[in-house]
This record gives C-alpha cells, structure tokens and sequence, in this order.
C-alpha cells in the first residue's frame, strides 16, 4: 500500500479514472469489483481498510522490545486478574501487537457477521427502493453533467444499482474499520460485536501518540491498558456474553430501512450532480443515521447499551480496584481513557451509532455506578454472580438501583 499513487494524484500511472482509496481503474477492473458473492465485497473492504488505517504508509513494525515488555506487563495483569476475580477463562494467552493496518484486517474479519448483516438490510431496503421508483425517474437521476461522458445510459446505471451494492458497502466497511484503526489503543477500546475467539493486542504505534498527546507515564499507561485488555478478553470468554452481543447488534442492524421522505425531510431534493449536496449529506452522519433509523430499533438499542454498560462498568470496577493501588497514575490515565473513547469526532459517533454502540459518558458511569454499587454490598465475589447465566444480566431499572438486582438473584427460583 505504501507505492499506492493517490487517486488523482500526480503519481497516476495514466489518465484513466480513479475510485477513491483504490487508485486507478478501467472497465475489467469495475466489473471484476461487481463479481462477488455476498452483500460486501470484502476484497475492496480490505484495499479501503489498509489505505485508511495507514494513509498510504506501512504498517509499523514491531520492535522486540516493545514486545517483552507486554509479555511481562500481561502476565502480571492476568496473575492480579485471576487473583480478584472468578474470571479465568483466557488468562493464559500471551499479547499480539499490531499495526493500525494489522488492527483493521483483524477486525473486517471479526465483525463480519454484524458487517454482513447490516449490509443485507441495506441492500433490502435498496432493492424496496428502487422498486417504487419509475423507470424512467431512476434513469435521470444519471444523466446531465456527471455522468453525461460515460461509455452506459442511465437505464444501465440504474440497472447496475443492486451489483453495486458490495462494492459501495464494503468501501462503507472498510472505511469504517480503518477509521477505527486509526484510534484503537487495544481490542477492546469499544464494546465491538466481535465473533472470533477473545485476543489480547495491543497497537503501539496509537499508543506511543497517546502517551506523547496526554503526557503519561509509559510503564504506568502500558500496564494499564494490560489490566483493561485482560479483563475484557475474561469478559468476552464467557461464552454466553460474547454471543449475546452478536445477536442484539444483529438485530439492531437489522432494523434499518432507506425512508426517501425521511432523506428528503433532513437534507431537501438531492442531486446527485451536485457535489454539494452530497457533500451537505456527508457532512452530517447524525441526521444522515437518523434517516434510516426506525421505532423498532429502540428496544434493541436498550438491551444493548444495558448489557455494553456492564460489560465496560465490571472492567472499569475491576481496573479500579487492582490497578489503583499499584499504578501511581492511574487516576490521570483512567480520565485520559475516557475521554478518549468519547472523543473520535463525527466520524467515530456515527460508526458507533451505526453499529448501536453510541454509549456516552452517562451510559459508561451508569455501568460503573451499578458495579460500585453491588461491591459495595456484597464485595466483588457478588458481583462475579453477573457471569454465571445470562438471565443474571441486570434489567434497565436494575441497573440504576443494584440493590432490585441483588434481591432478584437471591430469590429461590433463581437458582
């Protein structure tokens, strides 16, 4: 990716068209792109993915010892962890440390079922779409300046819409993977939906910027992020925590529809000769998200944030309480950390509520507080009661009162 020209750039071998992030193309090109199975073209997601993370540079690599000096810091964060707590499951596996580009390729593959379900949505609501469009209107919409010298009419292009699809929502995919790529400290940074088997990595390139951006101490911060990626990999080993998280980001995904009056509501007629009202789209991924949401959504979204809250409130509990008496700044690092994983930019927002993920800092605190509390009553032996079944995940009100949870799970049915 490194001798990748820019699209459009000088280094452009000819004169041939560019797609953005994939560089020059002709016609064998484009139609090899169309001819994938599946709703993503995963190849094209992988090319964004990389030109995304890296822009264009190689992934770094990794310095050996940057490498012992994990493996020292995990093996102590999964010796305190397994002391603490009745998480064991993972505590034996040593850390990964990848590049950005490394990062995302993990990713596309780990997200894939979520990624494949919501593209499988979209392209339904797409086919609906076009569907209730007059022929004759779909193909104006490709003619005039824009498209007015290419080799296909617009009944063509408008015909190509559906093949296109992979294409266009694995440049979505991609893009969306290495913009994360680009943040990512760990796995873990986000409560992502993530279907294979719990890793513990680490990204130092992100995290030596981190460090310089926030001035931490290095030694303090990497031990840190140790504990938060061994108790997250303990979280996800659970196997019905992993899996539930899968199904309820499916479903969420699942739920989204392409509302062309809701379209035109936020952002007026959209020409798509105009570059500036595409650009007026782009620039505002809330309301371009809100165009595509629906009521149905909303129920999901609340089981998911209840559970995405106590996954991320046991682990800020558990990093609380071994990591505070043996990292000297863990109070300057925690509050870095959270204000890290709150501030990513439009971008980021609009990924996390793609993916119903947009937890801010209330939903962190509500988790943390719930946590907090049952230890308080009944130490962190009683909160470990949360992993034994699934039907032990508190309930919205639970989670702002854990003394509801605590009475529920000392009933005689429970058991």
């Amino acid at each position: 990716m490194a001798d990748t020209p820019q699209p459009g750039g000088a280094g452009d071998p000819d004169d041939r068209p560019s797609i953005p992030f994939l560089g020059p193309f002709d016609l064998s090109q484009l139609m090899g792109m169309l001819q994938t199975e599946g709703p993503v073209n995963w190849n094209v997601a992988r090319q964004v993915a990389q030109w995304v993370a890296l822009e264009g540079r190689p992934d770094p690599t990794v310095d050996d010892a940057d490498l012992a000096q994990f493996e020292e810091l995990v093996r102590a964060a999964q010796t305190n962890v397994a002391g603490a707590t009745a998480l064991a499951a993972t505590l034996q596996s040593g850390p990964r440390l990848l590049g950005p580009g490394a990062w995302a390729n993990l990713h596309l593959d780990a997200l894939r079922s979520v990624l494949e379900t919501l593209a499988g949505s979209l392209n339904e609501a797409i086919q609906r779409e076009l569907a209730e469009i007059d022929p004759e209107e779909a193909a104006s919409l490709f003619e005039g300046e824009a498209f007015g010298d290419t080799p296909f009419g617009g009944e063509q292009l408008a015909a190509m819409l559906p093949a296109l699809a992979p294409t266009l929502l694995g440049i979505q995919a991609g893009s969306m993977l290495g913009y994360l790529a680009q943040h990512a400290l760990g796995r873990y940074d986000l409560p992502l939906p993530t279907s294979d088997e719990p890793t513990i990595c680490f990204v130092v390139a992100n995290i030596d910027s981190f460090e310089s951006e926030w001035s931490l101490p290095r030694d303090d911060l990497r031990f840190y992020l140790a504990l938060h990626e061994v108790v997250h990999a303990a979280e996800r080993s659970i196997p019905w925590v992993q899996r539930r998280l899968i199904d309820l980001a499916r479903e969420y995904v699942s739920g989204y529809e392409i509302d062309s009056g809701a379209f035109e509501e936020r952002f007026g007629a959209i020409d798509p000769s105009d570059p500036e009202a595409l650009r007026a789209v782009a620039q505002d991924p809330a309301a371009l998200l809100g165009a595509m949401q629906t009521p149905g959504q909303i129920s999901v979204l609340e089981r998911l944030q209840c559970l995405t809250g106590v996954i991320e409130g046991y682990a800020d509990t558990v990093l609380a309480l071994i990591g505070r008496p043996l990292v000297p700044s863990f109070d300057q690092i925690h509050e870095a950390i959270a204000r890290h994983r709150l501030e990513r930019g439009e971008a980021g927002r609009f990924i996390e509520g793609l993916l119903g993920l947009q937890l801010d800092r209330e939903h962190y605190e509500r988790g943390a507080a719930f946590c907090e509390g049952v230890v308080d009553r009944e130490g962190l032996e009683g909160l470990d009661r949360l992993w034994e079944r699934e039907e032990r995940l508190p309930t919205p009100a639970e989670l702002e009162a854990p003394g509801l949870w605590l009475a529920r799970i000392e009933l005689p049915d429970s058991a």
